[in-house]
């Protein structure tokens, strides 16, 4: 986002707290996390305040919009929440039960962050949807994720080699579709980069499953360039009908095609068999017969990679999303 406005010609300048700084597994974050988040808010509060001409709150800001209204000091503040708290920690994760303290404590922080904004920014229409139905908003703005393209630019497409997944081990990823597709393809290699909450699945994945806990961010183009497929989300709940993952946008930015979940979100962006290949969500065979047919067909792999980049020019890139968020500040002014 950052990186957008700047290409975009706006002037944006840093505020930034470390909470989260070296921690791999953010959901296993405790009382001593809470700790640093609440030392946080106190040094951002204690900021001399500054003239801006609108505020923005990224991801993950619910606890920040207090300090973002004392920066604004009447100026447009915009929150681009990414996520709702109840909805990954309490239905995705499964950290809470639904109705315990916890959990209605998390919706009171989504819908008092929500409503402190003065306008707020979703990644997808779905999603957008779902938080003004959360708080009770009349409009909430759309702005896809995109990729950082210092990073991700387009490599040379090859033969298929492996299929990769990068990200995050939690339950909205769909790991045990993945490696139940491995398991139908044992012809196939996989490569899962990552840890997580599901890190336990892998203690037992098929021999054709290559696991690497951890890559640099930097090196993640790399690894996409050099995998046959990128693998997307494949849960089936309906936070992952509702978003489009940032490792999405970067397969795409690559030039590495992708295979993901036929959702609601992913329509937004994708077409089936052109940009993306879409399978059922949870639905192993489905993702295992898709990734025969990219092993299989030079021809089809070159024509998702080459329809998934152009729907990344089109839509999410830089440029694309730089304009987008101009013209959300603007409206917010």
């Amino acid at each position: 986002m950052i990186s957008c406005l700047r290409g975009a010609g706006v002037e944006v300048v840093e505020r930034h707290e470390p909470v989260w700084e070296g921690t791999r597994d953010a959901w296993r974050a405790g009382p001593a996390t809470a700790l640093r988040l609440a030392r946080a808010e106190l040094r951002l509060l204690r900021r001399p305040a500054e003239r801006y001409d609108a505020v923005i709150v990224g991801y993950p800001g619910h606890f920040d919009l207090p300090a973002a209204r004392r920066a604004a000091r009447g100026a447009p503040v915009i929150f681009n929440p990414l996520v709702s708290l109840a909805d990954t920690l309490v239905s995705d994760r499964a950290r809470f039960q639904p109705g315990s303290l916890p959990a209605r404590a998390l919706s009171l922080v989504d819908r008092r962050a929500l409503r402190a904004a003065d306008v707020v920014v979703a990644d997808t229409e779905q999603h957008a949807r779902f938080l003004a139905e959360l708080a009770d908003l009349e409009r909430v703005e759309v702005c896809f994720v995109g990729a950082e393209e210092r990073i991700f630019r387009p490599g040379s497409p090859g033969a298929f080699t492996h299929a990769l997944f990068v990200g995050k081990l939690i339950p909205l990823q769909g790991l045990k579709t993945i490696l139940e597709a491995a398991r139908l393809a044992p012809e196939l290699p996989f490569r899962v980069v990552g840890t997580g909450q599901l890190d336990g699945l892998l203690e037992t994945r098929p021999a054709n499953v290559e696991w690497v806990p951890w890559v640099q961010y930097e090196r993640l183009a790399g690894e996409l360039h050099a995998a046959g497929a990128a693998l997307g989300i494949f849960g089936s709940s309906d936070k992952a009908a509702r978003v489009i993952p940032n490792k999405a946008f970067q397969a795409l930015a690559c030039g590495a095609p992708l295979v993901t979940a036929d959702t609601p979100a992913a329509r937004e962006l994708l077409v089936g068999d052109q940009s993306a290949l879409l399978v059922p969500s949870g639905d192993a065979q489905a993702l295992a017969e898709a990734l025969r047919r990219l092993a299989s067909d030079d021809a089809l792999r070159a024509r998702v990679a080459a329809g998934g980049l152009a729907a990344y020019r089109r839509h999410a890139s830089e440029d694309v999303l730089g304009r987008r968020w101009l013209s959300i500040l603007e409206r917010a002014r």
